[in-house]
C-alpha cells in the first residue's frame, strides 16, 4: 500500500471503524536511519491502534528504526516481507527476504530487543519456483523461534520476475488452505491472512475458519464504507454504526481545515475519500466533484460541500 496508506488515509479509515488495526505504508528503515526521515512516522493519537510496516534487511538499521517507532508511540512494528516490486527488490528487502529466513529471524530478534511492542512480519507463501508446502513452514518456524508470535500471510506467491507488483496481486492462485494448514501447524502462532478479500462477509467467513485475523487492503480502500463500517459490529461485536458516509465527510472537515492552515493541498486528504459513496446513488457525482475540483489552487472544504449536495445531501447547517 506504498503512497496509498497515508497519515490523512489512516485518520479518515479510523473515523470509519473505531476498532480495526491500521497499518502505515511501508517506510524503509534506511529511510529513517540513514536518511533522517523522521517525519515518515507522523501519525496523530486518533490513529490508535496503528502498525508501523518497515522496510529494509540490515538488522542493526531495522533495530533503530524500531526504536524510533516505539518512541513514537505506535502499538506494533511489522516487518514486510511480501512486497514484490522493483525499488523494494533493488533494497533487498519485501518479498526477496522470503529466500533468506535465517536473515529475517536476524532481523526480528534485533527489532524485539530494540522495541518494547509487538514486532510482526508479514510474508508471502512463497517466491519464484519455491515449493510453498516446503518453504513457509521453514520461514514461519524460523520467525517464530526469533520471537514472532504474530504473522500476516499473503495467500499467493510472488513472481519476482516476470510479473508486476499489480499482476502479482492477481495472478499467482490464492491457496487459503495452505495457510490455514500453518496454523493447525502452529497453533500458538497468531496467523492473519490476505489477498482476494472483497467483502467483510469473505473476512468473517475467513475468521469462522479458524483464522486469527484478516488483512484487507485495496478493498478497503475502494470500498471503505463497505468493508470498515462493518467491521467493528461483525467482527468486534460492537454495536452496528449509526453514522452514515455524510457523518463522516462532515466529521473530516476539521481535520482538512488544519491540514490546509499547515500549507497542505485539499486534494492530499480527499483522494483517499472518492470511494465513500461506492455503490450508492450519486458515487460518481461525488468522485467527479472531488477529482476536478479538489486539485485546485485553494481548494477547500467547500469542495466537499458541493461534492455532498452533488449527491443529494443537503449542506450541514
Amino acid at each position: 500500500m506504498m503512497d496509498w496508506t497515508d497519515r490523512h488515509c489512516r485518520y479518515f479509515h479510523r473515523l470509519i471503524s473505531g476498532r480495526a488495526l491500521l497499518y502505515t505504508e511501508m517506510v524503509t528503515a534506511p529511510a529513517l536511519v540513514r536518511g533522517g526521515a523522521l517525519h515518515l512516522l507522523d501519525f496523530k493519537e486518533e490513529e490508535h491502534p496503528v502498525a508501523l510496516q518497515l522496510g529494509g534487511s540490515d538488522p542493526r538499521e531495522l533495530a533503530q528504526a524500531a526504536r524510533f517507532g516505539a518512541e513514537r508511540g505506535y502499538d506494533e512494528i511489522n516487518l514486510n516481507c511480501g512486497c514484490p516490486s522493483d525499488r523494494v527488490q533493488s533494497g533487498t528487502f519485501g518479498a526477496v527476504l522470503m529466500k533468506s529466513p535465517a536473515l529475517v529471524a536476524d532481523c526480528v530478534r534485533a527489532m524485539r530487543d530494540a522495541a518494547d511492542i509487538d514486532v510482526t512480519v508479514k510474508c508471502r507463501i512463497g517466491v519464484d519456483d519455491q515449493t510453498p508446502e516446503d518453504v513457509l513452514p521453514e520461514f514461519l518456524s524460523q520467525v517464530v523461534a526469533a520471537g514472532c508470535e504474530r504473522v500476516t500471510i499473503h495467500a499467493r506467491k510472488a513472481w519476482l520476475q516476470g510479473l508486476s507488483p499489480k499482476e502479482n496481486r492477481d495472478i499467482p492462485p490464492l491457496d487459503y488452505d495452505l495457510v490455514q494448514r500453518m496454523k493447525m501447524l502452529f497453533p500458538n502462532l497468531h496467523i492473519s491472512i490476505n489477498g482476494g478479500v472483497e467483502s467483510i462477509e469473505d473476512a468473517v467467513k475467513l475468521l469462522e475458519a479458524g483464522l486469527d485475523g484478516v488483512m484487507v487492503g485495496r478493498a478497503a480502500y475502494h470500498r471503505p464504507w463497505d468493508i470498515l463500517a462493518r467491521a467493528d459490529a461483525l467482527v468486534y461485536g460492537d454495536p452496528p454504526a449509526t453514522k452514515d458516509p455524510a457523518d463522516i465527510v462532515h466529521a473530516m472537515l476539521p481535520y482538512i481545515e488544519a491540514h490546509l492552515r499547515a500549507g497542505g493541498r485539499l486534494h492530499q486528504v480527499t483522494r483517499h475519500m472518492l470511494g465513500l459513496f461506492h455503490g450508492r446513488p450519486g458515487a460518481r457525482q461525488w468522485r467527479r466533484v472531488l477529482s476536478e475540483r479538489g486539485t485546485a489552487d485553494g481548494a477547500g472544504p467547500e469542495v466537499l460541500e458541493a461534492a455532498l449536495e452533488a449527491v443529494g445531501i443537503a449542506r450541514a447547517a
